[in-house]
Parts: structure tokens; C-alpha cells; sequence
């Protein structure tokens, strides 16, 4: 008898959450479209004022250039430390406070917390305004989203459109001439430089494919129905643009980590791929991209939106041959051991150097030629601070973080695997308390220096 009970109670139970989720369906399909984008579109402002109210809190957003340093383009790099503190805090006071004071005291950075996706409950991916108009512009693709727009300014993301440097002809330079690659210019600009394989797999990266947020169906986050995205929308050029996304793979939504996307040059040296899921393949992380990431780890989603399944054996390995050639910019004053020549560096940089590798203990992740160990590490930051919620965003522990190659790094702003590092002094000023190294001003100074250089 008892067991009969149980198994009626387990039948009702099934019963009524089968109910439940049917009213949330029924719910959701209610809303048509047009009353979804008009809701939608009448809570756009209040959740970008949110947004833009915590950046101005944050940071220092002016845009304020290094008069010499400039990225491999020739956009000028921001300079100085833009983190604000609390009031009557100095950075060298911060610097001398133990982890639990900083705590206690509640005296860490908000600037340093992770940084909340621009409209967190929401999540999805996000494309900077020029990505946005050049492919409309190129292609007639429109990554407009009719619910959010990008949050940070254009002076802190990366030149656009970036440099490609291929492994295989270091000859040509920069091989974009100029251009945003995309599905309409790929054969005009690479026919005479990569072999059929190689081309077929820059084709797949243009591609866009159905995603999330950009899709025919009617839960879309576009005014129209739409193709999709490509790998190189994010990845502009098989760098970076600094278009923005969550996590697939980190529930409930609030611990789900904003992702800055990674630039892909240097790919054939690495040896995990993906911030925090150390991927140990770029075919694995080429195909989690697609079967993964695009629906938000929803499998039901990306069935119903139409997933694009990639077949390994060619497609992805195609696709991988490619990204495999992308090489990082040209370092003038490395030698080929990925150390400053003596008689092209400057005396900061080659101070710098000296912190890198001795005091700052940057090298015991960073190792050259290319400043990595293909590892990762917890940095445990959550040692700092309380949890804490901001913009439906939960400050937590962050876990392990993949060792990006620093070669090129000027080219990559913002930092750290969610952007909230928004200059390459805010880096060292975060690591500076991170890793309890007590470094001085003008270590600090030099240090940025020799980043400039990798």
C-alpha cells in the first residue's frame, strides 16, 4: 500500500508540473512578436541607463589616449589606471591592507567585481555599433538588437577592423588590407594565399549560422527573420571585436559570467581553448561554438531555432586549419627568445622586464616566447570582497581562469575574461592586489611599458 501511495504522489506531482510548465508555455506563446518587441523595446532605456549609471560608477570612461602607444593599426591606446576607489583610498593604502581588511572594510574596487553583462537577466550575444554597420553595410545582415544595445565605449574596445597575420606568409603583413573580412570579400582577399582546404574553412567562419538571439523564430531578439551569426562576428577578422555574451555553462543565471571574447591569433601555440572551460582542441571548441554556446547550452532551444550541426571530419577540421594560421602582430623589439633586445628597447621596458620577471612574478604564469603556460589558474579574488548581487549580477568566486598569451596584448583591451579591466594599468593594479606584490608607481609605470612591447 505504501508503495502504491508513493507512486500515486509521484504521478500527481509529474502531473502538476506538467501543468505548470505548460502554462509557462502557453504563456510565452501568448506574446507574439510585435508585443514582444514593443515590451521589449519600452524597458530598452531604463535597463541601459542601469547600465551605463554602474559604468560611470566603476570607471573613469573619458576618452583620454597615449600620445605614443597605439595598436598594431594605429589606434591610440587609453592610458592610465581607470578603476575609481572609494573615497579617501589611495592605491598604495589598498596595496598595504591585507585580503580580510580589504574585506572587512569593504574597500575593493567595484570596478574590480565582475563586470555584469549589459542587461544580465536577459543575457545573449551583444555587437559593438561598428561591427553592427559594416556587416550591414557589406552583407545586409543586421546585428541589431531591438532589446539592448553595447555598453562600452568604442575608445576602450580593440581597432576595427583588426590586422591579420597568417603563420604561413609573414611576408604579406597584414592580409585584410584594411577590410572587415565577410562572406562577400573572403575569396577576393585570400583566393591567391591559402590552399582550397584553408578557404573552405575561412568560408564556414564567415558563415552566419542560427543563434540564440539572431534567428526565424518568433522568441528572436531581431526585428526580422534572420540568418544568423557567423564565428567572425564576434571574432572580427579572427581577432577580437569585444562583442560580449554569458556563459552557457554556469546556472543559476546570476553566477553566469559575461565572456569577452578572446582574440584567436596565436591559436596553433595554445593548448586549452575557452576562458574557463579548457577545451583541449580548437576542432572541440570550434564545434562547442556551434553545438553549445550559440543556444545558451539549450539543447531543446537549438533544435527549435535550427542548430547548425558541423561535420568534424571536414567542416570543423577545415575551419580549425584556418584559425591555426592566425599569428599574433609583429613584436619589433622581441628577440627570438620573446625577451627585449637590448638595443631596441627603451629603459622603461627593459625595467619592466625586470618586474615581469622578478617582483611582479608575472612569469610564473606568463612564460615566453609567447607568455603563456597553456594552464589555469584560480586567482581567487572572492577573498576580497562579500558576495554580492549588481545589475542581476551575483559577485562570487570566478574559478579557474585560462593563462591567455600576453604577445600582442595591447591589441586585445578590454582585460580579463569578462572585460572589467579596461586598461593595461587596471590590469596591473589588479594583479598588484591579487597576487599581494606590493609593487611601486613607477614599477607599476614600467610594467605597463613592457606589455606595450609583447
Amino acid at each position: 500500500m505504501l508503495l502504491l501511495f508513493r507512486i500515486h504522489r509521484f504521478l500527481v506531482l509529474l502531473t502538476v508540473m506538467a501543468g505548470v510548465c505548460f502554462s509557462l508555455t502557453a504563456a510565452a506563446a501568448d506574446e507574439d512578436l510585435s508585443s514582444l518587441i514593443k515590451r521589449l523595446q519600452d524597458e530598452k532605456p531604463q535597463f541601459a541607463q542601469r547600465q551605463q549609471t554602474l559604468l560611470a560608477k566603476r570607471y573613469d570612461l573619458a576618452d583620454r589616449p597615449d600620445k605614443e602607444a597605439a595598436m598594431a593599426r594605429g589606434k591610440p591606446l587609453q592610458d592610465g589606471v581607470r578603476v575609481k576607489l572609494s573615497k579617501g583610498i589611495t592605491w598604495e593604502a589598498l596595496a598595504a591592507l591585507s585580503p580580510d581588511e580589504i574585506k572587512e572594510k569593504k574597500l575593493w574596487p567595484a570596478g574590480f567585481l565582475p563586470l555584469p553583462h549589459p542587461h544580465h537577466e536577459a543575457g545573449g550575444m551583444i555587437f559593438p555599433k561598428f561591427l553592427i554597420e559594416e556587416t550591414k553595410k557589406q552583407t545586409g545582415r543586421d546585428l541589431t538588437r531591438f532589446d539592448l544595445d553595447f555598453d562600452l565605449p568604442d575608445h576602450f574596445l580593440p581597432e576595427f577592423p583588426a590586422a591579420i597575420y597568417l603563420t604561413t606568409r609573414l611576408d604579406l603583413g597584414d592580409v585584410s588590407r584594411g577590410k572587415l573580412v565577410t562572406l562577400d570579400n573572403y575569396n577576393e582577399l585570400f583566393k591567391d594565399i591559402l590552399n582550397p582546404k584553408q578557404l573552405e574553412g575561412l568560408r564556414l567562419l564567415v558563415t552566419p549560422f542560427p543563434q540564440q538571439q539572431f534567428n526565424a523564430t518568433e522568441d528572436r531578439r531581431s526585428l526580422r527573420a534572420h540568418q544568423g551569426v557567423a564565428c567572425f562576428d564576434c571574432h572580427a577578422n579572427g581577432h577580437t571585436d569585444a562583442a560580449t555574451h554569458t556563459v552557457g555553462d554556469v546556472r543559476p543565471n546570476a553566477y553566469r559570467h559575461r565572456i569577452d571574447t578572446p582574440s584567436l591569433r596565436g591559436v596553433n601555440i595554445q593548448r586549452l581553448f575557452g576562458s574557463q572551460r579548457a577545451l583541449k582542441s580548437v576542432e572541440d571548441f570550434t564545434e562547442f561554438e556551434q553545438r553549445g554556446a550559440y543556444f545558451d547550452g539549450i539543447p531543446a532551444d537549438a533544435t527549435r531555432k535550427g542548430t547548425n550541426i558541423l561535420e568534424r571530419g571536414s567542416q570543423v577540421h577545415f575551419m580549425a586549419e584556418f584559425q591555426e594560421l592566425l599569428d599574433f602582430p609583429p613584436a619589433p623589439k622581441l628577440d627570438l627568445f620573446g625577451a627585449l633586445d637590448p638595443a631596441k628597447a627603451s629603459e622603461s621596458e627593459t625595467r619592466g622586464q625586470g618586474v615581469f620577471f622578478g617582483k611582479g612574478r608575472c612569469a610564473a604564469c606568463h612564460m615566453p616566447p609567447y607568455y603563456t603556460d597553456n594552464l589555469t589558474h584560480n586567482l581567487k579574488v572572492e577573498r576580497f570582497f562579500k558576495e554580492v548581487t549588481i545589475n542581476g549580477r551575483t559577485a562570487s568566486s570566478d574559478g579557474p581562469i585560462k593563462t591567455f598569451p600576453l604577445r600582442g596584448i595591447k591589441d586585445s583591451p578590454p582585460y580579463l575574461h569578462d572585460g572589467r579591466l579596461l586598461t593595461l594599468d587596471d590590469t596591473v593594479e589588479f594583479f598588484n592586489l591579487v597576487l599581494e606584490l606590493k609593487l611601486g608607481d613607477r614599477e607599476k609605470k614600467d610594467l605597463v611599458a613592457f606589455l606595450r612591447a609583447l
